[in-house]
C-alpha cells in the first residue's frame, strides 16, 4: 500500500540512502501502527462495555450481568486490535519477509490466547447464571465448566505448537505417547478429580448444599462447592475442610441427604439401668402404679391376663417367681414408648421403639429410637434432651437406678 511508503519516499527525496530509508520507514510504520492499535483498543473497549452495560440494564435476563462482571467485553476488546494488528503489519514488513513470518506466528498465538480467554469469561459467565437457578444450584457446575475448559486448552496449546514448530500433528500425538507417564504422574490429581467428577455427577453421590461428614479428613457440614480437584465443606463450626474430589469415591463417608429429604430426623440414644435394681413388681404396688396415667390402662389389662394365666396353670405365687409377673423394667419400657408417642416433637408416621441391648458390665442399656419431626440441629437437640430429661427423672419412679461410674467422693463414702 502506498500510504505504508509515504516515509520512505520522503526521506529518498531529501537524499537518505535506500537502506536507511527502508528501516527508518519500517520503525515509522511500526509505532504508527501500535498507536493506532492502543487507540482501537482504548475506544472499542469503552464502547463493548458501556454497551455491555447498557444491554444488562434494559433486558431481563442476568446473564449479560454477569458477561459483565467477568470482563467478557474487555477480552473482546483486546481482540479486535489484534486482528488489525495481524492485517496491517506483515504490509509493513512486506520488504522482510523473516520477521513477517515470525510476527505472523506470534501475533497468532496471541489470538488463539486472547479467544480462550473469551471462552473462558463466557463460560464463567455461564456458571454464575446457572448457579443462581433453583434447578442447577446443588449440581457441580464448577466441575463441568473445568472440563470443558481443560479440553479448549489442550485443543489451544496444540494448536500452538504445530503453529510454532511446523509439527506434523502425528508426531505430536506420537511424542504425547512417548511422555504419557509423565504426563499422568504430573496431572495425576487433576486426572483423578475429573473421573470422580464425573462418577459423582453421573451417580448422584453429592450435591452443593448437602451436608456430609468424613471422618478421616475432619469434615462435618455443607458441601458449598464442588470442582475439579477439590470439594469445600463448610463445617458448623464454621471452618472450611478442603477435600480432594477423588476422595469421594475412594474413601467412606456419610451423606445426610436422606434424612433431610426424610419426614423426621433420628434419634438413637441409650440410657444403662442397673441389673441389680431390675425386680418383679409385687401386687401392693399396682395401685401405686395405676396412678402413672400413661400405662395405668396397661397395668390393668396386663394384670388381668396375667392373674387369668396364673390361675389357669396352678402358679404357686408364694414365690414372685413361678407363673407369669409384670417387673419394673417392663412397666418402665412401656412408659417410655407411651411418653414418646404422645411427645409433640416425635413423629408419629416413623419408627417409635424402646428397646433392650445387649447387657454390659455397666449394666441393661435402654435404647430409645425415634425421630424428631422437626430435622433443624438446633430444635433436634432440643427435642431429645427434653425427652431424655424426662426419661432420666422418671427412673426413680419404677424404683429402678442409672448406671455411673463412681467418682474420687464415691470410694471415700463408701
Amino acid at each position: 500500500m502506498e500510504w505504508f511508503n509515504w516515509a520512505y519516499k520522503l526521506l529518498k527525496e531529501i537524499g537518505l540512502g535506500h537502506i536507511s530509508a527502508i528501516y527508518i520507514n519500517l520503525v515509522i510504520n511500526l509505532i504508527t501502527i501500535a498507536i493506532i492499535a492502543y487507540i482501537i483498543d482504548k475506544l472499542t473497549k469503552r464502547a463493548l462495555i458501556l454497551g455491555f452495560i447498557i444491554l444488562a440494564r434494559k433486558t431481563k435476563t442476568s446473564f449479560d450481568d454477569f458477561l459483565v462482571k467477568n470482563r467478557t467485553s474487555k477480552f473482546v476488546a483486546h481482540l479486535i486490535p489484534l486482528l488489525f494488528i495481524y492485517k496491517t503489519v506483515p504490509i509493513a514488513l512486506k520488504d522482510f519477509t523473516y520477521w513477517e513470518y515470525i510476527f505472523s506466528k506470534g501475533i497468532t498465538t496471541f489470538i488463539i490466547l486472547i479467544s480462550l480467554w473469551i471462552t473462558r469469561s463466557v463460560l464463567n459467565a455461564l456458571k454464575d447464571y446457572l448457579k443462581i437457578q433453583p434447578e442447577y444450584n446443588d449440581k457441580p457446575i464448577d466441575s463441568y465448566i473445568q472440563v470443558v475448559m481443560i479440553i479448549l486448552w489442550i485443543f489451544g496449546i496444540t494448536a500452538i505448537i504445530l503453529l510454532l514448530f511446523n509439527i506434523e500433528i502425528e508426531k505430536l500425538l506420537a511424542t504425547f505417547g512417548a511422555i504419557s507417564a509423565i504426563v499422568i504422574l504430573i496431572f495425576k490429581d487433576t486426572i483423578l478429580g475429573l473421573v470422580a467428577s464425573i462418577q459423582v455427577t453421573v451417580n448422584d453421590i453429592v450435591r452443593i448444599g448437602d451436608w456430609i461428614t468424613i471422618e478421616k479428613f475432619g469434615a462435618d457440614g455443607d458441601v458449598i462447592e464442588i470442582n475439579l480437584a477439590t470439594v469445600k465443606v463448610r463445617n458448623f463450626d464454621n471452618t472450611t475442610t478442603t477435600i480432594p474430589t477423588y476422595s469421594l469415591i475412594s474413601d467412606s463417608f456419610r451423606n445426610w441427604r436422606g434424612m433431610v429429604n426424610s419426614g423426621g430426623r433420628r434419634i438413637k440414644r441409650h440410657i444403662l439401668i442397673k441389673a441389680n435394681s431390675v425386680r418383679f413388681v409385687h401386687k401392693d404396688e399396682i395401685a401405686d402404679m395405676k396412678k402413672i396415667q400413661l400405662i395405668s390402662s396397661y397395668i390393668e389389662h396386663r394384670q388381668a391376663d396375667i392373674d387369668k394365666y396364673n390361675s389357669q396353670t396352678g402358679a404357686d405365687k408364694s414365690l414372685s417367681i413361678n407363673g407369669r409377673n409384670l417387673t419394673n423394667l417392663g412397666l418402665f419400657r412401656k412408659y417410655i414408648n407411651s411418653y414418646i408417642e404422645t411427645h409433640p416433637g416425635v413423629n408419629k408416621e416413623m419408627t417409635i421403639m424402646c428397646r433392650h441391648l445387649q447387657p454390659t458390665e455397666k449394666g441393661i442399656p435402654i435404647e430409645i429410637y425415634v425421630f424428631t419431626s422437626d430435622k433443624r440441629w438446633v430444635n433436634h437437640e432440643y427435642i431429645m434432651a427434653d425427652i431424655f430429661d424426662h426419661i432420666i427423672a422418671s427412673v426413680a419412679y419404677f424404683d429402678l437406678e442409672i448406671f455411673e461410674l463412681p467418682s474420687g467422693k464415691g470410694y471415700i463414702d463408701a
